[in-house]
């Protein structure tokens, strides 16, 4: 008997056909085809030549003690530099710094669109939302106003002197007078060896009238006539009414009040002569409350201002107050108050419609989780 052998090729096709058999019975009714995963593009990666991307970035800046320090060579430092230098070894882009004097010039150079963006903490206003883009908040602080130290003692003696406290007294010496004379009109004919006649009797009408405000009553004069009585009966009830108003008074007066204790909101301000630096979001805020301030166009010449009591309190943002008066002898005698007027958000700027903002956000976000950064905070918290 001969038998046939199979052709390999036929052998070949009817295996890989028992395979796809088994493997679509085994595969569930209606499941999904595979998907490819997506790789997100490498963190650090490298813009392309010849892309806008490869092009060097014009970063305004201005100097804003401790976040843009300028050295003699006017190389920019500080907090916002660091925090620059960190974000762009994310995203690696060639970068000039252009370095304005004043804000105002900062602001119409990036309006304009002179430069890319602006790494100087400027604060997010609704009024600069109409003219610029800004970035994620990469640091939140607080405006306030820096005040001249004085101490509680020389608080306490001006509070002595004030003109509270010295009406408190002559009222109270003038009522006391008033029914002294009156109880010396009554008396001093028919009890002249308590109230005598001329100024003695007056000075003892006085007396009994100090002796009875006081309560103390030590009985050594005393009225006899039913008028003298009768302007007794009243100066004792009246006393007791007005002893704990004119106390209270004279208390209040004495208490040493701080300006801390005036300053609640930014309407506390109106109390006060007020400067702010000019085209910040501090002197926004004051023009929206309608309160009057001082223009000044340097955190310098704000601080000399309260220290040669120009103003009572200069208005700006709390990091860099406490830094010109940590680092200024001129001033020491300065100093900030607990409270904060106002919340400040600080980003970078860009000009309207930049497609850096989108761009950068998400480094921003992965540069203020960094550890580099988290160092520079707690230095600057130090």
């Amino acid at each position: 008997m001969i038998t046939k052998r199979a052709h390999p090729l036929v052998l070949t096709l009817f295996i890989a056909f028992i395979g796809l058999f088994i493997r679509v019975q085994a595969a569930p009714p209606n499941a999904p085809a595979p998907v490819t995963p997506t790789i997100p593009p490498a963190l650090f990666a490298q813009p392309e030549p010849g892309t806008s991307e490869d092009q060097v970035l014009k970063i305004g800046v201005r100097e804003a003690n401790p976040f843009i320090l300028l050295n003699y060579e006017n190389t920019p430092g500080g907090y916002s530099v660091a925090f620059w230098e960190n974000l762009n070894r994310y995203r690696p882009r060639s970068y000039e710094y252009v370095i304005y004097n004043s804000l105002e010039e900062l602001l119409d150079a990036l309006e304009s669109g002179e430069v890319d963006m602006s790494i100087n903490p400027v604060t997010v206003t609704q009024e600069r939302l109409y003219h610029l883009d800004f970035s994620q908040p990469y640091l939140i602080s607080g405006s306030t106003v820096a005040r001249e130290r004085v101490s509680e003692w020389n608080l306490l003696l001006g509070n002595l002197f004030s003109w509270p406290f010295l009406r408190g007294i002559l009222v109270l010496v003038g009522v006391i007078f008033l029914f002294g004379l009156l109880i010396w009109v009554a008396e001093r004919r028919r009890n002249e060896s308590q109230f005598a006649k001329g100024l003695s009797g007056l000075g003892d009408g006085f007396w009994w009238s100090a002796v009875t405000r006081t309560t103390v009553g030590y009985g050594d004069k005393s009225p006899v006539t039913r008028t003298g009585r009768f302007i007794g009966l009243i100066w004792m009830f009246l006393a007791i009414i007005m002893i704990s108003g004119l106390t209270a008074s004279i208390a209040t007066s004495l208490t040493v009040h701080r300006i801390e204790d005036h300053i609640t909101s930014v309407h506390s301000l109106e109390h006060f002569t007020v400067a702010a630096l000019a085209s910040s979001s501090d002197a926004e805020l004051l023009r929206t409350y309608n309160i009057p301030f001082s223009e000044v166009h340097t955190v310098e010449e704000g601080l000399y201002a309260v220290v040669e009591k120009q103003v009572d309190l200069f208005l700006h943002d709390r990091p860099i107050l406490q830094y010109h008066i940590n680092q200024n002898d001129a001033f020491s005698g300065l100093r900030l108050i607990d409270k904060n007027i106002k919340m400040d958000y600080y980003s970078f700027a860009f000009p309207k419609g930049s497609p850096l903002v989108s761009e950068l956000d998400p480094y921003i976000l992965a540069t203020l989780k960094s550890p580099e950064w988290n160092a520079v905070m707690q230095k600057m918290q130090n």
